[in-house]
């Protein structure tokens, strides 16, 4: 098997490694508790704040219980109070009242009965039932109850019962119907579903709300399945995962006091408060929300809630079709696998931390986007198990690249990052082919820097002197080459070879390299101050710079091979290094460079030249380095040279030579000016008898 085949065999491995154990602890439940709480937060923070505003919850709050007991009516009251309350609500779609009477009232059997005269009357009141498997036992008016509230189909079920706690018989004949308000928090004590259908013995009771519903056909049963609009509800087993609204009170809510008043204005001829067909069409839950008489439930949306609150957020979960709608499992575990896979082919492939972090990060915004995204639209795809998957396969890959892989990389790391910028040692990490025995042809820009007359230096300076000046100066410029993005191929003496274009080719290889060039010039100048300090002598340095193509790879034998640069761009940016004693110059670059780099440095053309080999001349620049001078002086400099030397390529020799003499006044000393006016001299006195008079033929490498 060859290398690439044996990576992808270890990233396969790797990932199928990390998602069975993500899906082991998925399946463990270890994370149930977590996945409650992200429920939650995507609860209060992406559902929508308020309902429609066809769901009515009248409360019997403090201020029904104050503005009664202000009337010598104390709690609990009589229950022929409830018949005014009943009576106003007649034209709701539905009265479902969640309140239990399940002994005689203590004002006697007649108010029983004027509380089951107002229910018959409304004919639109639906009654608690609670079922339980306490021990009790139940007469045969209370199961043929049972037998009478129960839905006509017998549906599948898990939660059976035994027995049942009903109102007294007086009331609960005379409702309209009846469904059990029984149901159970998820482990965590909050109220998340509610279940839909019960077996108490061999009959299928309704939810409390669903009784209602049952009734106004608004749920019907098909296939012994609960459907709306001949679709079956998403349902958990027997449960309605509840889509809360995220605001406090979602609902329109109505004190009981309020209606109490409304009715007595309303028999009295006055306007009330609240209108009678304010509930017309409307479900109205009836429920006690006063300190002390409700018990609390919590859900996600507020630690203190009432009963009748989930009840009413069901009604409309199932009313208005704005249930949630919970992706199976199987949708999860297939995200899983894909993560792992992701994860484990990125890590082993990018092998910079940051990088694997930021994917890391990536993944987790696109698993938290795609769920927050798809629970707005009422669809539930959990989001712990994919989160578990990320981390599981993160730490994975992370150890298995750090313990494997890692020791390859780190030592290629450690072998060209001396040479090289990170970006480009990285980029050899991720394309290994790169660095193996063999070459490509590639565009680069090559740079020669050395030391002018270091020999002499050497001469004359004791051999630790020497080595010191060398060290400081190449230490110096392969940081410059380096931060400017270039690769060091090589150090030859007192000589430092780099190159641009490779590994990684860009638009601004030429700039960089110019840039480095101007960059070590300036940096010269702090060398030199040291080396002063140190008692020791100052030095110059001369770079070339050309650009074109060449072999780049690691070259050499089996044994002993180095990435590097060859072929007639590096040889000439060599000889140009070279011609800069001819000009005195300091940085010299071809015009295959020098186009590429705009205007970004300020420059002066030095001519054609032919170097030793070639017949074809080439078009060379000096980069001027304003180190002791202000940009004003350094571009009135080369726009002075400039006018002389566009009088010399004009054959104007005689004003070119006045021009250069001028310029030599101001600027003593300068090396191009005074080669030219000796050219002009020369011309003069022997005019040319060719075209190519004005090419400068170098006879030494």
């Amino acid at each position: 098997m060859n290398l690439v085949g044996s990576r992808l065999v270890r990233m396969a491995l790797l990932a199928l490694a990390a998602f069975g154990l993500s899906l082991a602890l998925f399946l463990s439940g270890l994370f149930t508790t977590f996945e409650y709480k992200v429920y939650d937060l995507m609860s209060r923070n992406l559902n929508p704040a308020k309902g429609p505003g066809d769901i009515v919850i009248v409360k019997i709050d403090q201020q029904s219980l104050d503005a009664l007991s202000s009337e010598n009516i104390n709690w609990p009251w009589p229950r022929q109070m409830y018949a005014p309350l009943l009576d106003y609500l007649s034209q709701a779609d539905g009265v479902l009242v969640d309140i239990i009477f399940t002994e005689p009232s203590s004002y006697g059997e007649e108010d029983d009965l004027l509380l089951a005269e107002a229910l018959k009357k409304a004919g639109n009141v639906f009654l608690p039932i609670f079922l339980t498997n306490d021990n009790r036992q139940m007469g045969a008016e209370e199961l043929a109850f049972m037998k009478k509230s129960a839905m006509p189909h017998v549906l599948s079920t898990r939660l059976i019962y035994q027995s049942a706690i009903t109102n007294i018989e007086n009331i609960r004949t005379a409702a309209l119907g009846a469904g059990n308000v029984v149901m159970k928090p998820d482990a965590d004590g909050t109220y998340r579903r509610v279940p839909l259908s019960f077996r108490f013995r061999t009959e299928t009771i309704p939810n409390f709300v669903l009784a209602s519903l049952l009734k106004d056909k608004k749920i019907t049963v098909q296939g012994g399945k609960l459907s709306a609009a001949n679709k079956p509800l998403p349902l958990l087993g027997d449960s309605l995962l509840l889509r809360f609204y995220s605001a406090p009170e979602p609902f329109t809510i109505i004190s009981a006091a309020d209606i109490f008043k409304s009715s007595i204005d309303s028999e009295a001829g006055r306007t009330p408060v609240i209108a009678r067909d304010f509930f017309k069409g409307k479900k109205v839950f009836i429920g006690l929300t006063a300190a002390g008489l409700y018990d609390l439930k919590p859900t996600p949306i507020t630690a203190v809630s009432t009963g009748v609150m989930v009840h009413a957020t069901a009604m409309d979960n199932l009313l208005h079709r704005h249930y949630i709608r919970q992706l199976p499992s199987f949708a999860s575990v297939v995200l899983m696998f894909l993560l792992s896979a992701a994860i484990c082919l990125f890590v082993l492939t990018h092998h910079k931390f940051s990088t694997n972090l930021a994917f890391f990060a990536a993944a987790a915004a696109f698993v938290l986007g795609l769920s927050g995204m798809l629970f707005k639209n009422g669809i539930y795809l959990q989001v712990v198990p994919s989160a578990t998957a990320l981390v599981v396969a993160m730490i994975a890959s992370v150890a298995f690249s750090y313990a494997t892989e890692g020791k390859e990389r780190r030592f290629v790391r450690r072998a060209f990052a001396q040479y090289m910028d990170e970006t480009l040692v990285d980029y050899l990490l991720q394309n290994p082919d790169l660095i193996k025995p063999g070459g490509q042809r590639r565009r680069v820009s090559v740079f020669f820097a050395d030391i002018a007359g270091f020999t002499t230096i050497a001469e004359r300076l004791p051999a630790e002197a020497t080595a010191k000046i060398l060290h400081t100066a190449l230490n110096t410029f392969s940081e410059v080459i380096i931060r400017n993005h270039g690769v060091i191929d090589k150090y030859i003496g007192d000589c430092i070879m780099a190159f641009w274009g490779a590994p990684i080719a860009s638009e601004n290889d030429e700039l960089n390299a110019c840039r480095a060039a101007v960059e070590c010039q300036e940096a010269l100048v702090e060398i030199n101050r040291g080396l002063i300090a140190d008692g020791l002598t100052e030095i110059a340095i001369r770079i070339g710079i050309n650009s074109g193509d060449a072999i780049v790879g690691n070259l050499g034998s089996d044994r002993l091979f180095d990435f590097t640069a060859i072929g007639d761009t590096v040889n000439l940016a060599s000889r140009l290094e070279s011609a800069n004693k001819y000009f005195k110059t300091r940085i010299m670059v071809s015009e295959d460079t020098f186009s590429r780099t705009g205007d970004a440095f300020i420059s002066r053309e030095l001519g054609l030249i032919e170097v030793k080999g070639k017949s074809q001349p080439i078009r060379i620049y000096e980069l001027l380095v304003a180190v002791d001078r202000s940009e004003l002086e350094v571009k009135a400099f080369a726009e002075a040279y400039g006018e002389a030397y566009r009088m010399f390529t004009g054959g104007n020799w005689q004003e070119a030579a006045d021009l250069f003499a001028s310029f030599l006044k101001t600027y003593p000393g300068d090396g191009p000016a005074a080669y030219y006016l000796k050219w002009c001299a020369d011309l003069q006195a022997n005019p040319p008898l060719t075209n190519d008079w004005n090419v400068i033929k170098m006879t030494e490498k």
